[in-house]
Formats: C-alpha cells, structure tokens, sequence
C-alpha cells in the first residue's frame, strides 16, 4: 500500500552541484557559530545542508575535539549505549554494471560468478543462526536474474529457517532500484529497511565511474530510488555514500541533502544512513585521491551524528577494529559482525581469518567472530542487541521518527537490548562472554527506572529459565 496523501510523480533531482560546492568555499567558522550549532544539534534539532556545511569546514583542532565530544554526547543522550549487530549475506553476484570500485564489476573476468540456489540459502541462514545472528541484510548484484520475484522468494526462504533456538527476525535487503511494483512485492515479503546507495552525489565523479550504457549510469533513476520505495510502502529506507570516490565533505552534504528531501517530501527521514570506506576490491580502477583518513573518517561521522540526530549510523567491516571501537562511541548505532562477504562464505569459510578477493565484492578490516565483538563491545560497556521489537510492532517510518526525533527511542532500545543480549548469552555466547554479559545485564537494569525494573527482570529471567525467547516491549 502507498503511504496516503502523497504525490505519485516522480522526485527531481535534488542534488545541485553547483550549490552544494558554493557552501564548501565559505570562510571557516568562527568559535561562537560552531557553538550555536552544536546546542541546536543537542537539541535534538536536524541540521540544514548549509548548517552541515559549516562543520565540514572547520579546521581548529579544539573545534573539531569539540564537534566529537558533541556528537559523543548525543549519541548517548538518542541511543544508550546499545549497539545493534547484524550480518550481510550475499545471495549472488552476476551484474550488469561496470562500476570502477567493485570486484563485482561485469568486466571483471577473475570475480567467481554465483547464486545461492533454494538449498544452499538455507545452509547459509542456518550457520549464521547457529552463530546467533537474528538480522541479516540481503545483498545482490544488479541483474536481471535478481527481480523482485526472485528477491521476495529469497526473503521469504529466510524468514521460513528456524533452527533450534535461532530465527532471522529482520530481513533488510541492500539491492539496484526498482520501480513501485517491485518495491511492493519485496515488502509484502516482509522486509524491514530497503538501502540504496547513491556511491556518489557527485554527478560528473558518477558519470566517471558508472560508465555509459549500464544500467546504474542513470544517476536520477538511482536518486528517485528511495522515493519509489517510500511511495511503494517502504517506509524504512537506508541512504549510503561511498567515501573516497570524491570529496568527502560534499558526499556528507549530499547525505544530508538526501535525507531533508525525504523528509521534507515524505515526512520521514531515513531509517539509517551508511558510509562506507572505499577498500580494495578485485579489478578496482579508482583515482586514489580522494582517500578519505582515519581522523576524516572519524569527523564524518561526528557531524553526520550531530546532522541527523533521528537516524541510525551504520559502520560495516570494512573498518578495522580499532576505529570502529572509536567511531561506536562518536555516533555509530549499527554494526555488522561475523562477516563473510563470498557467495557461501558461511558455511565455506567459516570463521577462518582469510580472504580471496576474486569471491568478494571488497577486502573487510574486521573478521573477528560474532563472539569475539560482542565480547569486546561488553568490555566497552556496550549492550549488544538484536532487537527487533520496533519493526513487528509498527514502529517504521513515520511513526518510528515520532519516537525517534524527540529522542524517546532510548526507552524501548535498551529493555530490548537487555533480553536480545540474555537470549545469546544462554544459547550462543562462550563462557567468558557469558559472564561478562551477565554483569552488564545485570548493571543496565539497575539504571532503569525503579518502576520498570520489575518487569524487565522477569523476561529476563523467563529467558534465562528456557520457558519463553523473543520477548521484547
């Protein structure tokens, strides 16, 4: 079903080159300007593009130490300290693009082409429930062998593995855009968040590297994308940039551009927001210029944190360890963990600490197990979480933002933390995670309000006990 009351025609293309470019050649900030947008930031209030503008260019170290503590602040004050982890799961590789980044790119004659047929998807869905995974997020290349049929057939197959104590609880799907009928047809099969990554916003780095002739050369068809889907029903959607193809701080504006226009036009901003490092891939062709620090790295999502209050901030594998563990702190809410990105890593793979390149889309920088990064996210204080409450419930979309811009999200987050975080320590977790995540249990809930606690510590306790999994407020 369509969301009501919204126009049908297509969305333009917001993103102005030009404009965007003009706000990136401004004078730096001076201390007080930066100090006004940070206590609207913590306000809880979304930044402009032009406001976003003005963090990307500060250039004093003690404002930019500043911007971090802010968005540290924040993040806190909207999420907790709950982390939630979920896994990719690559259904098939075949694509019909030649992207300059990807190892997965149609020219690319040493990439292994494959599909998960019916049984080997369930393989796959059953190793990583037998890990403790409950999220996944499907990807697929762009062909057509990957229509909507074939995805919704493939969620469907997903959702129907149930294995001992293990259930895939979200499905999101990361795939090429569709047109309204396909989006509804995936939906119907019950997903949760739809990503589309632009890769850039900027329109002659994408023309460079998207060449003509392919099917993801159209930038406007991949900038509508989104709309399509929110119009579709889709009312989850996940916006993404790919950083090192151009200047970073005009991808974080086209970022924010995106995320206005969608709420502005569809009164829901988007559910997440992802920023991918550009890594090194099988075949990859790419202008090394652009490569975008660790410190850089690190103030993106500072400011994306501070921009986007409402939003989720997802950091994959592709980062080693050590700045993820600093970047969770600086805004990042999501995280994938016990990550194989080869066509059947899971069950071929396993947990072994090495990569072929020619099975992959791109190198990761973190391949530790699921076990070994809840372990040390407990250490962090962190409350790993595999919550999905919100989205059986009914809290997407609009109605998720109503809970999420003001701030309120926190209070359904971190119960729910706390009984996804039980669940995996009584059917998954070593030892030594075991006992550490008892004691974080056990002094998050002794931060909870005296009157909830009650009730929290008897789903904790039912888990624990065996007589009753998935309980969620």
């Amino acid at each position: 079903m369509s969301l009501p009351g919204l126009v049908a025609d297509a969305d333009p293309d917001f993103i102005n080159d030009a404009a965007l470019e003009s706000l990136l050649a401004q004078p730096v900030p001076d201390r007080a300007e930066v100090a006004d947008l940070l206590v609207r930031s913590l306000a809880k209030e979304p930044l402009t593009v032009a406001q976003t503008a003005r963090l990307c260019l500060v250039r004093d170290p003690d404002l930019i130490a500043a911007i971090h503590d802010a968005a540290r602040r924040l993040k806190r004050e909207v999420y907790g300290n709950r982390i939630v982890l979920f896994a990719p799961l690559y259904i098939g590789n075949k694509c019909v693009n030649d992207c300059a980044y990807c190892g997965f790119r149609s020219t690319n004659d040493a990439a292994v082409r494959r599909t998960l047929d019916h049984d080997e998807l369930v393989r796959q869905v059953e190793a990583l429930e037998d890990k403790g995974h409950k999220r996944l997020v499907l990807v697929y290349g762009e062909h057509p062998d990957y229509d909507a049929g074939f995805i919704a057939d493939s969620v469907r197959t997903v959702y129907g593995v149930k294995r001992r104590h293990g259930e895939i609880r979200r499905v999101n799907i990361n795939a090429a855009p569709m047109d309204e009928a396909g989006y509804r047809m995936v939906k119907e099969a019950g997903i949760g968040t739809w990503q589309v990554f632009q890769e850039t916003y900027h329109h002659a780095t994408y023309a460079c590297i998207h060449p003509a002739g392919t099917r993801k050369a159209d930038y406007h068809w991949r900038l509508s994308a989104l709309g399509r889907a929110m119009r579709a029903g889709c009312d989850d959607v996940g916006l993404g940039a790919l950083f090192g193809l151009h200047d970073w701080r005009f991808e974080v504006l086209g970022l924010i551009a995106h995320a206005t226009h969608l709420r502005e036009r569809y009164r829901c901003g988007p559910h997440t927001i992802s920023f991918p490092r550009l890594r090194p891939a099988s075949g990859m062709d790419i202008d090394p210029r652009w490569q975008v620090s660790d410190a850089d790295m690190l103030r993106i999502i500072a400011i994306l944190r501070l921009a986007v209050p409402y939003t989720g901030l997802i950091l994959t594998a592709r980062e080693p360890a050590a700045l993820r563990r600093q970047a969770i702190a600086m805004g990042v809410s999501q995280i994938d963990a016990g990550s194989r990105i080869e066509i059947g890593g899971y069950t071929e793979c396993g947990d072994a600490q090495v990569q072929e390149l020619a099975r992959e889309q791109f190198q990761l920088g973190d391949l530790r197990s699921l076990d070994e990064v809840i372990a040390d996210l407990l250490g962090q204080g962190e409350i790993p979480s595999f919550c999905t409450g919100c989205d059986r419930l009914g809290r997407t979309g609009e109605h998720f933002m109503e809970y999420a811009v003001p701030g309120f999200i926190r209070k359904f987050c971190t119960p729910n933390a706390l009984t996804t975080l039980q669940e995996y320590l009584c059917d998954y977790a070593s030892p030594s995670t075991r006992q550490a995540g008892q004691g974080v249990i056990a002094l998050e809930l002794s931060r909870l309000p005296k009157r909830h606690q009650g009730a929290i510590r008897k789903r904790l306790e039912a888990i624990r006990s065996g007589t009753a999994r998935d309980l969620y407020v």
